[in-house]
């Protein structure tokens, strides 16, 4: 028993580096090497249908009853459905609508979408998908495949897409909110010329390119960074088994252990709080871009005929 332990800690712990188990790998090929089929595309599917059925199931507990339940139609029929709608009106109500007011109902479904779209595939990245394939196929540990796993979110191209998206949002909102001639107009801050000139190419650089770069980095190096110290301590363990003595063994994987409970605690805290930061800077950006001067003036006018009145 202790040697078919070792051996699948060796194969799962120890395979290749720390790296392999947070990366995307591939699961079927073209002859010219074209990626069909991998572990995130299989995590990014299966997120889908998490949110989708899910999102369905929770709908289905939230939403009021007939009214021959009186008081009780209003009631969330299950605990976690109620978690999810304290989440989501906390998110509307204390996070969003501060900042974008009267349109918040407007943008409320894509922020949602983007919150718990990045916080599935968070969670779903600390799930060893790809570990449990490989114990059971040898041969797909040895070709490095996998149809399911990995972390999505750690993927460039995933989070590039997603910043993509939040980057167009944000931009066409300001574009609706603003016209052409005011989008434009807004980024010089009311700076005069030349100085204008600079600060719209500069800030249009920052709202075409900058945010949504930032936006597809942070999350891409936090999700990375944290899953492969939490691979570092596990490969620690299947190294300690294989290649130590019993009592060294012993302590290593004690210490090593617990270490990744812990870090495992802090990983479920960054899916969570790097899903909530896209979405807040996001919604950020989206605010960034309103008229934020003319309701400056129409405050100071408010404000300066208030102090005519007490005078008088």
């Amino acid at each position: 028993m202790n040697h078919l332990f070792a051996h699948l800690s060796s194969l799962v712990l120890a395979a290749g580096g720390p790296d392999q188990h947070v990366y995307n790998h591939p699961f079927a090929k073209t002859a010219d090497g074209l990626w069909i089929w991998s572990g995130n595309m299989g995590n990014l599917v299966l997120s889908g249908v998490i949110m989708v059925l899910g999102g369905l199931w929770v709908a289905s507990k939230v939403k009021t009853g007939p009214e021959s339940q009186g008081h009780d139609r209003w009631i969330t029929t299950n605990r976690f459905a109620h978690m999810i709608e304290v989440i989501a009106v906390y998110l509307r109500e204390e996070v969003v609508r501060p900042m974008l007011h009267d349109r918040t109902n407007k943008f409320m479904p894509f922020l949602w979408t983007i919150f718990f779209f990045i916080l599935v595939n968070n969670i779903l990245g600390l799930i060893p998908f790809l570990d449990l394939q490989h114990v059971v196929s040898e041969d797909m540990h040895h070709k490095g495949l996998a149809f399911l796993g990995g972390t999505a979110t750690q993927n460039i191209w995933v989070t590039g897409v997603l910043a993509l998206i939040a980057g167009l949002v944000f931009n066409l909102a300001a574009i609706a909110r603003l016209g052409i001639g005011g989008y434009f107009k807004h980024m010089t801050g009311g700076a005069v010329f030349p100085v204008s000139l600079l600060l719209l190419v500069i800030e249009f650089v920052g709202q075409v390119i900058i945010k949504p770069v930032a936006l597809a980095i942070r999350l891409f190096a936090n999700m990375t960074a944290g899953h492969i110290l939490l691979a570092v301590l596990m490969g620690f363990i299947g190294t300690a088994l294989t290649q130590l003595g019993p009592i060294l063994a012993g302590t290593v994987t004690v210490v090593s252990f617990a270490g990744a409970v812990a870090i495992m605690f802090l990983e479920l805290f960054v899916a969570v709080l790097q899903a909530f930061v896209f979405m807040f800077l996001t919604t950020v950006f989206i605010s960034l871009m309103d008229h934020h001067d003319e309701h400056g003036h129409e405050h100071g006018h408010d404000h300066a005929h208030g102090h005519e009145h007490a005078h008088a």
